[in-house]
């Protein structure tokens, strides 16, 4: 039997969110429990199946977290809901126009969108002439082996908006960070492009949940 001050929903309302851990977490979004199981030790459960890695749970399916005894697709969607949400949260704004100083501004915009996924994905960043970004789109959606990085769809994006220069960015989900032959010449490609149309790109990065790899901080653009 728990003691009241230990139930996770009177220990949030007491001693605040922080203070719980992340199978009390989960319980208090499962709701409830099964016959001879807690509702966190179901929620351990869940966390077991994501090898305690909540970028791991990112990664479930819904179908896939209800392979665990007592956690029924509808369960499983208030997880994956929830997960999503903290996903969003973690998202830049980019109505506040946050500039850019260096790779490691533009991996924070991207990474919440391209960190989590198991297929690759490739992205833009517009900027305006004093490096603040303007907008990010997403240009293509590939599978696990590579995506197609459609030049004319990336400066079509560019130009429309008016941008004075691009970062573009495509994750490995393989979580390798090296670029690869194809990652190279893209690279190349997209630059050459961009100097003859005035319209620069001034990074390349690979993104994966560990990390990320910038062809600019590599001196390869």
């Amino acid at each position: 039997m728990w003691k009241e001050c230990d139930r996770p929903r009177e220990k949030l309302l007491h001693q605040g969110a922080s203070a719980l851990n992340e199978a009390e977490l989960l319980a208090i979004l499962i709701g409830s429990g099964m016959r001879g199981k807690s509702a966190v030790q179901l929620a351990q459960s869940v966390l077991d199946l994501a090898r305690n890695d909540l970028n791991e749970l990112a990664k479930l399916k819904p179908h896939f977290i209800t392979q665990v005894k007592g956690i029924g697709e509808a369960k499983a969607i208030q997880i994956a809901a929830a997960v999503e949400l903290g996903r969003r949260r973690n998202a830049v704004d980019i109505s506040k126009k946050p500039a850019i100083r260096s790779s490691k501004d533009a991996f924070d915009i991207l990474h919440a969108d391209l960190r989590d996924l198991s297929h690759e994905e490739f992205w833009v960043l517009t900027l305006n002439r004093a490096n603040r970004v303007m907008n990010k789109v997403m240009v293509s959606k590939g599978g696990l082996a590579g995506t197609v990085a459609d030049a004319k769809i990336i400066f079509q994006e560019a130009l429309l908006g008016r941008a004075a220069a691009i970062i573009i960015a495509h994750n490995h989900p393989s979580g390798n960070l090296n670029p690869s032959q194809a990652d190279r010449e893209i690279t190349k490609k997209l630059k050459n492009a961009g100097d003859f149309l005035d319209l620069p790109v001034l990074d390349h990065l690979i993104i994966s949940e560990g990390g990320y790899f910038s062809f600019a901080d590599e001196g390869l653009i």
